[in-house]
């Protein structure tokens, strides 16, 4: 990789220089202001009075992501390995609709193919690279997979019980026409949100209803503290840095690392 491309690959892949930081900075003001346009223009009044406006300026953003999307191509030693990658293929769909309307002007399903432009807010997740504590949370989540799994299979067993036994006791009169309905019911009511368009009316239904909105709460506070004591382990355990291969564009790198740890490629300093 010659100085040059070293030197634009440090902006715009990396964040531990005062220019890569800028760089990602005027990228999320670009992504947040284009996601706010997209919204502005969905307001007809809005639209009707700002439309140039709007337009001027999304298509200047546009630009910018355009440039951005074939920086990248250039830079990076192996440009498939961008382009056909997850942040690759948003960085595409940042900017394909906005030409794919020069071409389609006109045509009634132009809105659909403009709704893609949402997809912009994922290009926010490419800073997740550069902060390392979103690493913690990742491996936080990992962490605590088995034991979440294990108790959303004793929610659901839960739910399951529950409703059986609220159609047994309140039947049709009560809006519990079958067992799925009252696993509905249960779900809503275990999870504190209560619709209300289903409601016990018999004494021993309205006390197992007292028992689960308790119970509820009590649920509530479980998967909080897995994740959390896991939290707490991985903040200690994980310190990793902003480098990105320039080979494989691998991320999740040690703080100390020299070399990639998937294909041996040296980092950039």
């Amino acid at each position: 990789m010659s100085t040059f491309k070293k030197q634009l690959y440090e902006i715009v892949f990396e964040a531990d220089t005062p220019k890569g930081k800028a760089f990602d900075i005027a990228l999320l003001v670009s992504i947040l202001l284009s996601i706010l346009l997209v919204m502005l223009e969905s307001v007809k009044e809005i639209n009707e009075t700002f439309g140039e406006l709007i337009l001027t300026l999304e298509w200047i953003i546009t630009f910018f992501f355009t440039i951005e999307y074939f920086l990248r191509i250039y830079i990076v030693t192996k440009p498939s390995k961008y382009i056909f990658s997850f942040y690759g293929i948003i960085d595409l769909l940042s900017v394909l609709p906005s030409y794919i309307g020069l071409v389609f002007a006109g045509i009634s399903g132009l809105m659909v193919i403009r709704a893609l432009r949402l997809l912009r807010i994922f290009r926010i997740l490419k800073l997740s690279r550069y902060v390392s504590e979103s690493k913690v949370i990742i491996s936080a989540l990992k962490a605590s997979r088995t034991k979440i799994s294990v108790f959303l299979y004793a929610i659901v067993m839960i739910v399951i019980i529950i409703g059986t036994i609220m159609y047994l006791i309140e039947g049709e009169k009560g809006g519990f026409t079958s067992i799925p309905q009252g696993i509905y019911w249960a779900i809503v009511t275990l999870t504190t949100v209560g619709y209300g368009d289903i409601a016990p009316v018999t004494p021993v239904g309205k006390l197992i209803a007292s028992f689960v909105m308790i119970l509820g709460y009590a649920i509530i506070a479980v998967p909080t503290g897995i994740v959390t004591s896991e939290f707490a382990l991985a903040a200690k355990s994980r310190r990793v840095s902003t480098q990105v291969c320039p080979n494989c564009l691998h991320e999740d790198h040690d703080h100390e690392s020299i070399y990639c740890k998937i294909c041996g490629t040296k980092l950039n300093e």
